[in-house]
């Protein structure tokens, strides 16, 4: 696999060393030895799948301590714009976000750390997304951003009118206002 580093320490973008043919493709989308060498070591124990429509987003979500995940994800069936936004006050790239399309015609993935917002919006006409955590999922941990906070200057690719949320979506603070994030300087693993 080829790792690429972003602008941001920590989230990177992997690409996977694919093998075609005229019966289609293979590829390892995982290994916990290359992954472990190459990025850092870490015990995924969940896997969740989403399907969405064109103009779905979801996000900018993360879980709080002691709930808080690294995240790896990727698009099996149609594309997305992936958006990173480093939530981590004190952190030299505090505010600033990553966007990489994901799609299942690149096979990409990006790796989301722990201490960084994560969401995405739908691209084409329906997607398969799929997401590796290293933590459970805890209702009461939930942590948001909103989507269109104009400090983070997200671009997402389609117009505001076509973007479909839901009603949690609608209500997350801007960044200037959250009232719970992460510290720089704390160890989160």
């Amino acid at each position: 696999m080829n790792v690429i580093k972003t602008d941001i320490e920590g989230p990177v973008i992997i690409e996977p060393r694919l093998f075609k043919d005229e019966r289609g493709y293979f590829f390892e989308s995982y290994s916990e030895r290359e992954f472990t060498k190459q990025i850092r070591e870490i015990k995924f124990v969940q896997d969740n799948e989403s399907k969405s429509v064109y103009g779905v987003l979801r996000g900018l979500h993360f879980q709080k301590p002691p709930y808080a995940q690294n995240k790896l994800v990727r698009v099996i069936l149609g594309s997305v714009l992936d958006v990173v936004v480093d939530i981590r006050r004190g952190s030299p790239t505090f505010g600033k976000h990553v966007s990489v399309e994901l799609s299942g015609e690149n096979h990409r993935q990006i790796f989301i750390p722990r201490g960084f917002a994560h969401g995405f919006v739908v691209l084409s006409p329906e997607v398969v997304f799929q997401y590796k955590c290293d933590n459970f999922y805890s209702p009461q941990s939930e942590g948001a951003l909103a989507w269109d906070d104009p400090e983070l200057g997200i671009d997402w690719k389609i117009p505001a009118e076509k973007i479909i949320l839901s009603e949690k979506d609608k209500h997350h603070p801007w960044l200037k206002d959250a009232e719970w994030l992460f510290d720089y300087k704390e160890n989160l693993y």
